[in-house]
């Protein structure tokens, strides 16, 4: 048995992971029932690709949501729960080609996502050897395209269940799943497939915008604040991923218990919401970027709660103190799930804190964020003036996602060689390479402007189609914004598709560009987006400057 995935950043050298344990931890059992598991999601698609969006019921659509975001890089490393998903997954499946069977087209009705049936889960992983990425074997840009798709709709899958976990929901979005996943069943030209990125990336944006809208009319719109990153001589609980609503729970139940809550990685923006800030024992952020988290996890003392993607094989020093929850899994790791009325009971995790001892701190001061599109709208009139007197030249969208590569140093090289009169727009953990130094500020308005999490670069865009509409500008490539982009997994394959669906280009990608992008898949978006990958900090600081 082997697996080959080449889905993140991290592709080992840059081709694919084909070795007993992927770069990002996976082993390569977990690996391939990942590949079983999007074959039995395809099943399913062909069902229900051609009812309409409101005639599937929530239950398809919200295992289909989960089953995505549980393959997405660094979300779940249980070998078991991809089991039991698949086995699922093949129940569901049949139930709907039984009701669906009229809507099934006639070609497709033999196809062995349709039709594979196994509860002996002793033969998932050597059917999965025959329907991985490799399984599209005579046309690399068949294959290279059908993976664009399936991981800019993971990353929309992603998106879709946070705004779910709060109630909002769009069967368009759940119905794009199944049409993209059962266009991959079929030879399609590669015209037809690249209307379907593109149209991946209108989905991207209207996920990220329902998102938005839960989240800001569930805890307010983010403001500008000083986040602090020391600590206090209290017991605590660090939270880590993106989820708000654990994130809510956690606070709730920790009041007035004497345990501290800090936010660590891409929570950080946590701290921006209004409805948070009452809670008098949320003390702050811990920590940077998720590939931090062995050695960061190990000095915070208590307890650790991952709510998303993003956590990384777990060490000894904290094993036993760390708990996942939603779509995360880890092997021998204690999991939280919801209880039949939604909520979840963090009791176990807040016993645990009082035990422990207090976070040892690694740094100290404040960091600034919180400058969602709401936000800075609000300051538009100071920022276009400071746009027209020539304060401001330029603005670099440097969002994304970091990573453990040295060769992501590049991003901070970039923010401090930066001329004093651009600013920098992020959103993602990629901040975490230049949030804390002294880049100063343009006449009060700081030079490294955080909208958030990673689905915040929503609000980049918004606020540059803004601009675009206050300068009277034709083009929102017209205005003086570049893009410096750093990726690492399929979330910001789905913010890129986002992107270009706005018309946005001239797009720099780094530290490389993705292995699963063929030569002429690369050709094709360089022709018509002009996307390219990074060079030196020295020429592309120039070719910003020259722009």
């Amino acid at each position: 048995m082997s697996m080959f995935c080449f889905q993140c950043q991290e592709a080992m050298k840059g081709q694919g992971c084909n070795a007993r344990k992927g770069m990002c931890g996976k082993e390569e059992n977990t690996a391939v029932l990942q590949d079983l598991l999007i074959h039995v999601l395809k099943g399913i698609s062909l069902c229900i690709e051609n009812v309409s969006a409101d005639e599937v019921e929530k239950h398809v659509y919200d295992f289909l949501t989960d089953s995505l975001f549980a393959t997405i890089t660094n979300a779940n490393f249980d070998e078991s729960r991809f089991v039991k998903l698949i086995k699922e997954g093949l129940t569901l499946r049949n139930d709907l080609k039984e009701k669906y069977s009229s809507k099934i087209s006639n070609e497709m009705k033999t196809h062995d996502s349709l039709n594979w049936y196994s509860t002996d889960e002793k033969t998932y992983n050597t059917k999965a050897q025959s329907v991985g990425v490799l399984s599209t074997t005579n046309n690399e840009d068949q294959r290279s395209l059908r993976e664009l798709l399936i991981y800019g709709t993971k990353g929309v899958a992603a998106y879709a269940h946070h705004a779910l976990v709060l109630g909002y929901r769009d069967n368009n979005i759940y119905h794009f799943y199944a049409r993209s996943l059962a266009s991959t069943t079929k030879n399609l030209t590669q015209d037809q497939m690249v209307a379907l990125v593109l149209e991946a990336g209108k989905i991207a944006v209207d996920t990220m915008a329902l998102l938005d809208k839960a989240n800001t009319e569930t805890y307010g719109n983010p403001e500008i604040t000083k986040v602090n990153i020391g600590v206090r001589n209290n017991p605590a609980i660090l939270i880590s991923g993106h989820d708000l609503k654990d994130m809510e729970e956690l606070l709730k139940q920790t009041e007035g218990t004497g345990v501290d809550v800090y936010t660590h990685s891409e929570m950080l923006a946590a701290n921006y919401y209004p409805a948070f800030k009452k809670y008098k024992h949320f003390v702050g952020n811990y920590g940077n970027a998720w590939w931090k988290q062995e050695e960061e996890f190990e000095k915070f003392n208590g307890p650790i709660l991952m709510t998303t993607n993003c956590i990384t094989p777990v060490q000894d020093s904290y094993r036993n103190r760390i708990f996942t929850t939603g779509v995360v899994g880890y092997t021998g790791i204690k999991h939280i799930s919801s209880n039949n009325s939604g909520k979840k009971d963090f009791s176990e995790i807040i016993a645990l804190a009082k035990k422990c001892q207090s976070p040892i701190e690694i740094e100290k001061g404040e960091i600034v964020g919180g400058f969602a599109h709401n936000q800075v709208m609000a300051v538009a009139d100071k920022v276009v003036e400071a746009v027209k007197s020539g304060a401001i030249k330029k603005f670099i969208v440097m969002a994304g996602c970091d990573g453990r590569h040295k060769s992501r140093d590049y991003f901070s090289e970039v923010a401090k060689a930066l001329p004093k009169d651009i600013i920098i727009l992020t959103a993602g953990c990629a901040k975490y390479r230049y949030n804390k130094l002294n880049l100063g500020d343009i006449g009060g308005i700081p030079r490294v402007l955080d909208a958030g999490q990673c689905n915040d670069s929503y609000s980049l865009a918004v606020i540059a189609l803004k601009l675009k509409e206050v300068f009277a500008l034709k083009d929102v490539n017209e205005l003086p914004l570049d893009f410096d982009i750093a990726w690492y997994e399929q979330k910001a394959v789905a913010v890129l598709l986002a992107l270009l669906h706005l018309g946005f280009k001239n797009i720099r990608l780094g530290p490389t560009l993705p292995a699963f992008l063929s030569t002429n898949v690369v050709s094709v978006l360089v022709k018509n987006f002009n996307i390219k990958p990074i060079k030196s900090v020295e020429e592309d600081i120039s070719a910003i400057v020259a722009r």
